[in-house]
């Protein structure tokens, strides 16, 4: 019925500003929820950010004790531009203590590995007539692809482990190295042997397609047999979460990240407290010290884990 006026007009005028007197109590009552927060209000893993000096020292004076290894060796592999190549320049920039290049990097993103040749990395130490390696070196590889006949065959990386590959050999995607290869090392020193393998993967990567996966687990119980240690570098971080790309110190806040690391952990076998994220420097053009104490964090774990591997030889 329509209100032409008198008492009625206020009484349905007082009744409506009742109605949302009482529906504004209800909002404050149950207010509707807010957007589920993506960082953890605090971190699940913790970092000392301000340490990077103790532990850049700590890598920098590390020397394996055993007088026929003079190289910790590590062997970096994963799937296509992961970031193997950048994570070896991210290494040599915190402990050269300037930016380096000592590892070709391609920045386009593609998918077939960028890296031909099987390559070792040193890191230089002082200047001029000085000037040393330090004890730790880095090997690059073929990148993984979907596929057969296509990326790094997984019996090159095996026979990487036992030292078998040497300086320069250039992988052939349709056929792994064999004996008769001018490439392959019949008598590896303690010194050409892998002591710690690094599986390098993008948390930007959507999918880790199926035949990489497998050629993953392969080279992983390959390398359990042989007793070396296994980690992982989970790369990308800034790119894949917002949260990080914002605040890198938000990396162990990151729910999204969290959860990455954990399905890569089931996916490949990895326990999540191998796997360590890096930022390496890709748009910088002076150090970081959150970029570095994140490499530093994983670098001191890789040393840690291969110098036990070495005492046991």
């Amino acid at each position: 019925m329509l209100c032409r006026g008198g008492d009625g007009c206020l009484f349905i005028s007082q009744q409506s500003s009742s109605n949302r007197m009482n529906r504004f109590l209800r909002r404050q009552e149950n207010p509707a929820e807010e957007p589920e927060s993506k960082t953890l209000d605090d971190p699940w893993r913790e970092l000392r950010w301000g340490e990077k000096q103790m532990n850049l020292q700590y890598v920098q004076e590390y020397k394996p004790e055993k007088d026929d290894i003079r190289y910790l060796r590590v062997l970096l592999y994963g799937p296509v531009g992961s970031g193997k190549s950048s994570f070896i320049n991210s290494v040599s920039n915190v402990i050269r203590g300037r930016m380096t290049i000592p590892a070709l990097a391609s920045a386009m993103t593609s998918d077939q590995s960028f890296t031909k040749r099987y390559e070792t990395h040193k890191f230089i130490k002082g200047r001029g007539s000085t000037k040393t390696f330090y004890p730790l070196v880095f090997n690059d590889i073929m990148g993984l692809e979907d596929g057969t006949d296509r990326g790094v065959h997984a019996d090159d990386i095996k026979l990487a482990l036992k030292g078998h590959v040497k300086e320069g050999h250039k992988f052939n995607p349709v056929a792994p190295i064999s004996q008769n290869d001018p490439g392959y090392n019949p008598t590896p020193s303690a010194d050409d042997k892998v002591h710690v393998l690094v599986c390098v993967m993008s948390a930007n990567t959507p999918q880790m397609n199926s035949s990489v996966l497998e050629k993953m687990k392969s080279i992983r119980e390959a390398a359990s047999d042989l007793g070396i240690p296994q980690m992982a570098m989970m790369t990308h971080i800034d790119e894949a979460c917002g949260e990080i790309e914002k605040e890198l110190k938000n990396v162990y806040k990151s729910k999204y990240l969290k959860k990455k690391m954990k399905d890569f952990s089931a996916a490949v076998g990895i326990p999540m407290n191998c796997i360590f994220p890096v930022k390496n420097y890709s748009e910088e053009i002076d150090l970081n010290d959150d970029v570095d104490a994140l490499v530093l964090s994983a670098l001191r774990n890789m040393i840690n884990f291969g110098d036990d591997f070495i005492e046991k030889i």
